[in-house]
């Protein structure tokens, strides 16, 4: 089994590296009053397990009859289709209506559902960035329609995709990526249960591959243990998006921006990722191509820094991008390169 879900946390108290959001949610349970959330952040930092502890303390075993969690990916993303085979909506699925019908549909029914034992219910979206702007019109109409019994709470990595009209109704809360201390003491805490061990030189590269993310670095752990010798750290850690951000990184350097734009967009609207990630993909280009230019590596360090401040992911992309092709590879930096 996945080391990532034998250690998935079961309680608020069971979330590391994120004290002050944490912190909200356990009141939010024990006061038996939660708002509405736009909850965002990295991958891997605990944003839907930390809703799933709200709720188990919020509704201890009813938890799972009081939340009705939805994959927006699922239930718009793989067409009407994936709604049919659902055994979650087969039976209110409407064939002879188009997919946002059914969403519409299938979201109202849900949210129509008597608490159990409560006085509110939990909605949750996962995925938030892939709700199209007509579902999440949608949306704004049923949380106005039965914010009395319901609470809604988007999860995203993309919080500039939710439009004002939703995140006005919602408390933010920004989980930021986990400091390298932190994903290093767990994964010691995960080596000693499982009574393994990995030089320390390997757990380093490990949680700096990580990038934040306590997920990705606990599936690295495993396969490093379970492969010994063969595992292969940079094999494993190398993807299809990084590709893609090569391909903008060379459009960047061949002067040609709205290319470089339009496919540093696509790593975050088509292969999902956030604008840090998309950050740290070029920065694993600059790495293998060896660029030395200081001011890629302040332009870098620049955008991660405002994004984790939840800046608007889009507007530091292209900002990175502009500031790149400007500084370093426009006709006066190009010869210090």
């Amino acid at each position: 089994m996945l080391w990532s879900e034998v250690y998935r946390p079961k309680r608020c108290d069971d979330i590391i590296g994120q004290d002050e959001v944490v912190r909200y949610l356990v009141s939010f349970a024990d006061a038996r009053s939660v708002p509405h959330m736009l909850i965002s952040g990295p991958h891997g930092t605990g944003k839907t397990i930390a809703v799933e502890c709200m709720a188990r303390r919020l509704y201890a075993e009813n938890w799972e009859a009081n939340t009705s969690v939805f994959s927006a990916a699922d239930l718009l993303g793989r067409g009407r289709s994936a709604l049919e085979t659902d055994e979650r909506f087969a039976q209110i699925y409407r064939k002879d209506q188009s997919l946002i019908v059914n969403f519409k549909y299938i979201v109202k029914w849900y949210a129509s559902m008597r608490p159990l034992d409560a006085d509110f219910k939990l909605m949750v979206f996962e995925d938030a960035e892939d709700l199209t702007f007509e579902a999440q019109q949608a949306l704004r109409r049923t949380m106005e329609r039965y914010s009395a019994t319901c609470r809604f709470i988007f999860v995203t990595t993309r919080p500039s995709a939710v439009i004002p009209a939703i995140a006005s109704r919602c408390l933010p809360l920004f989980f930021a990526p986990l400091e390298s201390a932190t994903v290093r003491a767990r994964l010691e805490e995960i080596l000693a249960a499982e009574g393994a061990a990995l030089p320390a030189d390997d757990l380093d590269l490990i949680v700096h591959a990580a990038q934040g993310d306590l997920r990705r670095a606990i599936v690295y752990l495993q396969l490093a243990v379970e492969l010994g010798d063969d595992f292969d750290l940079a094999e494993v850690s190398r993807s299809e998006t990084g590709n893609v951000a090569a391909s903008a990184f060379d459009a960047v350097r061949a002067g040609n921006f709205d290319a470089a734009r339009r496919i540093a967009e696509s790593l975050m609207i088509e292969y999902g990722l956030s604008a840090r990630e998309v950050v740290h993909e070029l920065r694993q280009v600059v790495r293998r191509e060896c660029y030395s230019h200081p001011v890629l590596a302040v332009a870098l360090a620049d955008a991660d820094h405002r994004l984790c401040h939840n800046a608007n992911d889009f507007v530091q992309v292209n900002a990175l991008l502009a500031r790149i092709a400007r500084e370093v590879f426009g006709e006066e930096s190009t010869a210090t390169l």
